[in-house]
């Protein structure tokens, strides 16, 4: 359903990427006759999102990357308004996965998916209380690295980025950590040791080769964990395919609508939500099913492989 002028807003973050994007960002919403803001610091995109829904604004366009997306979602969550806004994605971020993973790649089809694109109801994930859409990453970030080459990327999809972290971050510790699913039920631990990370995707798959869309409607965390390896191991690129290839003893992987991971040593882990850094000793994760309408793009594929 195509969005009336009066109930459609672009929240943009002007400062979000190179800024080339503002100008364009600017003149379709003009165009479409949807009002636009501008987020001055961080956090400004969760107030304004809220004050909009409460407003009555029944489409909300989150303009920037996947932090802005965060803090659009979460403004909704403060109004109270999961039931009666649709969010709309355009990615022109530094970051933009989640709108990858929506089968959103640029400011024309963003905006053509606001106006005519399919609904869709996504899941989106809780822990302690802090809302994420994308993903939730533990331990060493794996979100971008212009020192990664094309070639191991292809090998090894977003496991790669891990790779060229420890390879130029020497001095990274492991971390000893117990990983429990559904842990409301009282299961035992179906993890524990020392990882180098645990990659937690709602929208984003974390899988050997590939860094693709997870099912975002099935209620469950898509998890990784990378086993610790030496560093020294991972100079090789022919060492790094058996490690952490396709057939890898060195990853963990299980899907599962809830789970919790608590840190032994050290006594905190830095937790990376949509990219908002926490710094947790340990963090309870749940899956909210369907709760958030999404525009999506012609890429958007409801039950990927």
């Amino acid at each position: 359903m195509t969005p009336s002028t009066t109930e459609a807003a672009v929240i943009l973050n002007p400062e979000s990427g190179s800024g080339s994007h503002n100008a364009p960002v600017r003149q379709r919403a003009d165009e479409l006759g949807y009002r636009l803001v501008e987020t001055g610091t961080d956090g400004d995109a969760v107030a304004l999102a809220a004050a909009a829904a409460e407003r009555g604004v029944s489409t909300l366009v989150a303009a920037g990357g996947d932090g802005t997306v965060n803090e659009v979602v979460r403004g909704v969550s403060r109004a109270d308004a999961f039931d009666r806004v649709t969010l709309g994605v355009v990615p022109v971020g530094t970051g933009n996965n989640f709108a990858k993973q929506l089968g959103i790649t640029d400011v024309d089809t963003a905006f053509d998916a606001v106006e005519s694109g399919e609904r869709r109801r996504i899941d989106i994930g809780q822990a302690n209380g802090y809302l994420f859409v994308n993903s939730c990453v533990a331990g060493l970030t794996a979100d971008s690295s212009s020192r990664t080459s094309p070639e191991m990327k292809q090998r090894l999809g977003v496991l790669a980025y891990v790779v060229t972290t420890l390879r130029t971050v020497r001095d990274f510790e492991s971390l000893r950590l117990t990983v429990t699913v559904d842990s409301r039920d009282g299961t035992e631990p179906v993890w524990s040791g020392d990882a180098l990370s645990v990659l937690i995707g709602n929208a984003r798959q974390f899988v050997p080769g590939k860094d693709g869309q997870a099912d975002v409607e099935d209620g469950l965390f898509d998890v990784t964990v990378i086993e610790d390896i030496s560093v020294l191991n991972l100079m090789s690129d022919a060492v790094v395919e058996r490690l952490l290839g396709r057939e890898s003893q060195n990853i963990v992987r299980f899907r599962t609508r809830s789970l919790s991971i608590e840190a032994h040593d050290p006594s905190s882990v830095r937790f990376s939500l949509d990219g908002e850094i926490r710094n947790e000793r340990s963090l309870t994760f749940e899956s909210r099913p369907r709760t958030l309408s999404v525009a999506v793009g012609d890429g958007y594929t409801p039950s990927p492989d």
